[in-house]
């Protein structure tokens, strides 16, 4: 029987105008779409501008949600994991979401999971202001244990129960991605886990069997206390010590030199696959970035382009991720990709006019069409 694969593409929920509060960073009114269609090469040589051949539409319009999520499954990609925020004691960005994947007609073909994007917001977003990094914090994103529980009483009401959540082992798999925002908020080490097990409870007093919590992984030490800047503990300590269980990454950025070609980067991110799976306790399910040019967000150069992201080079990538994959029988066949659509990071799997549907091809032919490899 061929084997079957999970591959989960992040989705950047900011492309509509839906949500009254994009139009601080984006005032046209189709959120992030307008930097996108502004940006333009910033060197010789440079592949922008790239465009959607999609077109600029609507990612909260339920039918052009039920079309990519045809195009995401018939290519192989069957889970999306949405960038989901919280900040000023309310959600944001949920409009891609809530009125355009859970109200597709066709949204069984792909699972959806969340991952919490609980790093503060600073002037990125605004490329009039991107520029401006120190002091110009918009929104915080550490909350206390109140707050939390009332944000995490909303995932478990709206969300985890939705009949194509994704699930491992049946239970709802939620990501955090920075933790140490989650110890500020919360109080250090010791509350937080304390915090997480009431959360974990709560979820099976709402009739779930519990919840699977996966870490986003890059940073390599964090402050204990997650307050006053004490003793610093690794990854691979707090992983035990708040009781994770799994992590994957979020982006190839987050952990190496990414200013230089695609194929050679691509060793360095098997080796940091194996370096993790020899060093944590619990399952680490492999990455896959298409890349990394974050200069459509910024009216002068930014050093840190990837070279040669071709379909070619993320075959390879894909191919590699799905033998690590083959190798690890006794855990979940899950692979994580960044992502569906950071147009303005250059990291997409959506269509374009540089590539066509070659990204989209590149995970059809590895993930749906090639046979499992002897020894894989």
């Amino acid at each position: 029987m061929k084997r079957t694969y999970d591959v989960a593409a992040y989705v950047w929920p900011s492309y509509t105008g839906d949500e009254p509060r994009t139009r601080m960073f984006w005032p046209e009114g189709n959120g992030e779409w307008e930097t996108v269609r502004k940006a333009g090469p910033k060197f010789p040589g440079h592949t922008w501008p790239r465009r959607p051949l999609w077109g600029y539409c609507n990612e909260a319009d339920p039918r052009v949600m039920e079309m990519q999520i045809d195009a995401a499954a018939d290519h192989g990609v069957n889970v999306f994991i949405y960038d989901w925020y919280w900040y000023d004691r309310r959600p944001f960005l949920e409009q891609c979401l809530n009125n355009g994947y859970l109200k597709a007609r066709n949204n069984e073909r792909v699972k959806f999971y969340l991952m919490w994007a609980n790093h503060d917001v600073l002037s990125l977003w605004d490329i009039r202001l991107a520029h401006v990094r120190d002091g110009n914090v918009i929104w915080q994103a550490a909350v206390d244990r109140p707050e939390f529980e009332r944000l995490t009483d909303r995932l478990i009401g709206s969300y985890f129960r939705q009949p194509n959540y994704y699930t491992i082992d049946g239970r709802p798999v939620f990501m955090i991605y920075d933790q140490q925002n989650l110890l500020k908020g919360l109080g250090g080490v010791a509350a937080t886990r304390e915090v997480l097990d009431g959360f974990r409870q709560r979820a099976v007093e709402a009739g779930l069997p519990g919840l699977h919590l996966q870490m986003c992984t890059y940073r390599k030490t964090f402050d204990f206390s997650g307050v006053d800047g004490g003793r610093q503990v690794t990854s691979k300590e707090l992983v035990d010590l708040l009781g994770f269980d799994s992590l994957s990454h979020y982006q190839y950025v987050h952990f190496t030199n990414i200013d230089r070609d695609y194929g050679d980067i691509l060793p360095d991110v098997v080796a940091e696959w194996e370096r993790i799976d020899r060093e944590y306790a619990v399952p680490y399910f492999p990455h896959v970035s298409m890349g990394w040019d974050n200069n459509p967000r910024f009216q002068t150069f930014r050093p840190g382009v990837v070279k040669n992201a071709t379909p070619e080079a993320i075959e390879k990538a894909f191919r590699a991720a799905r033998a690590y994959v083959d190798a690890h029988p006794q855990q979940p066949p899950l692979i994580t990709v960044n992502s569906w659509n950071e147009w303005t990071e250059t990291s997409y799997l959506e269509p374009d006019d540089l590539y066509g549907y070659g990204y989209l091809e590149a995970a059809r032919k590895v993930f749906l069409e090639e046979p499992a490899r002897s020894g894989q």
